[in-house]
């Protein structure tokens, strides 16, 4: 059965620095990784994401540009989300996504697979 698990969410003051991970089983059948963040009555919004046949190639959402990072070791299947200079609007919660065709990069519908999430809260 396919998997994601992340982890690596808590709770930091603004201007403090996270590191997410999300370990993914059936990884080798993904063409794209993603991370997605959700506050209640919001929709999913696209964080960043990359290519995992093509890990240079990446897209951010432009409120997190300059200070979100994402990256992979395709050996341990696990991508990254290394998170500095949050923002109290940084606060959501952080989910892994995963889609075996591409599409456009920040839309949820192109992705098949989610993990169960993890809570980033950022104080003032």
């Amino acid at each position: 059965q396919v998997q994601l698990v992340e982890s690596g969410g808590g709770s930091v003051q603004a201007g403090g620095s996270l590191k997410l991970s999300c370990v993914a089983s059936g990884y080798e059948y993904f063409r794209r990784m993603a991370w997605f963040r959700q506050v209640p009555g919001k929709g999913r919004e696209g964080v960043a994401a990359m290519y995992t046949e093509s890990p240079g190639i990446i897209n951010y959402a432009n409120s997190v540009k300059g200070r979100f990072t994402i990256s992979q070791d395709n050996a341990k299947n696990t991508v990254y989300l290394q998170m500095d200079s949050l923002k109290p609007e940084d606060t959501a919660m952080y989910y892994c996504a995963a889609a075996s065709a591409l599409g456009t990069w920040s839309a949820e519908r192109f992705y098949k697979y989610w993990g169960q999430g993890t809570q980033v809260t950022v104080s003032s």
